[in-house]
């Protein structure tokens, strides 16, 4: 049999629900010859008016990023797409992918379904990351009243997307100060040359920030510190929920909820992300 990208082409997938990145997803794998339904996906005609029908023939199973809403519910468009009904469709051994798929692992694998939760793959999540803070520039640039070079921004958190985020704004010539509990990471950010605060203090108060970026997905900015920041400054949140601000940061209007932008702003690019870090797994386990 051919091989594409280690990936025999006989090999079927079925694409669920989702957003613009399932869209590009079905697209790229039909482009590239394999057999691939599709059930709830935007723009896409469903393969089958059956649920069942669709899952039955594939291989691989591709649910969204993030994959689900609540325990049972795939995350779609339009009436309720039930998980239970998409596991009891796949045969044994065939993949179950998706991101975030925590509350669907012991039911796939109770039905004998092989699992890749691709939203824990460290190069996809790198890969997102530089899509978030790329996607990031354009955002502030719109609602900064002055230019980058010379604005002062606080980042909080440190993490993929935090050190990418300030590497970039800092080739732009931003005033970067990084916020983050872990000394490590305060470690990493000074040696990196940006002014460093500890999460929560703050010693240097947030009144001077022209933007405040939150990448930490838990509360930081609480309602107690709301007064300390100016009513013109850009918030911008880019961690997952629970938000980093607090509800009424979210009301101000420099506030900005900018979550799942490789989804929203690159979606082809985050697409082929998605589809490599499939490649990837089922080239390794096809080799074990």
């Amino acid at each position: 049999m051919e091989r594409k990208e280690g990936i025999f082409l006989t090999t079927a997938f079925t694409v669920l629900g989702g957003d613009a990145r399932q869209t590009c997803l079905v697209r790229q794998l039909r482009a590239a010859g394999y057999y691939v339904s599709a059930f709830r996906v935007p723009e896409i005609e469903d393969t089958s008016p059956d649920l069942t029908a669709c899952v039955l023939p594939a291989d691989v199973i591709v649910l969204p990023m993030p994959a689900l809403r609540g325990p049972d519910n795939i995350r779609a468009s339009g009436p309720a797409l039930h998980l239970g009904e998409v596991l009891d469709a796949a045969l044994p051994g065939t993949w179950l992918c998706g991101g975030m798929l925590d509350l669907a692992v012991t039911a796939a694998r109770r039905r004998g379904l092989r699992v890749f939760d691709y939203a824990k793959d460290e190069a996809l999540a790198l890969q997102n990351a530089e899509l978030t803070a790329e996607a990031a520039l354009p955002i502030l640039m719109e609602r900064l009243p002055r230019p980058l070079a010379g604005s002062r921004i606080l980042i909080a958190g440190f993490g993929r997307i935090g050190k990418l985020l300030a590497r970039k704004l800092a080739a732009c010539g931003a005033d970067i100060t990084v916020s983050a509990r872990k000394s490590s990471d305060l470690a990493l950010a000074g040696i990196l040359g940006y002014s460093c605060e500890k999460t929560g203090l703050w010693r240097g108060g947030l009144a001077g920030f022209d933007a405040i970026i939150n990448t930490v997905p838990s509360a930081v900015f609480p309602a107690a510190r709301l007064s300390e920041i100016r009513q013109d400054a850009v918030l911008l949140e880019l961690a997952s929920l629970p938000s980093g601000f607090c509800e009424a940061a979210q009301e101000r209007p420099g506030y900005l909820a900018a979550r799942g932008l490789p989804g929203r702003y690159a979606p082809d690019a985050a697409a082929a992300i998605i589809r490599d870090a499939i490649f990837r797994t089922l080239s390794l386990e096809g080799s074990a």
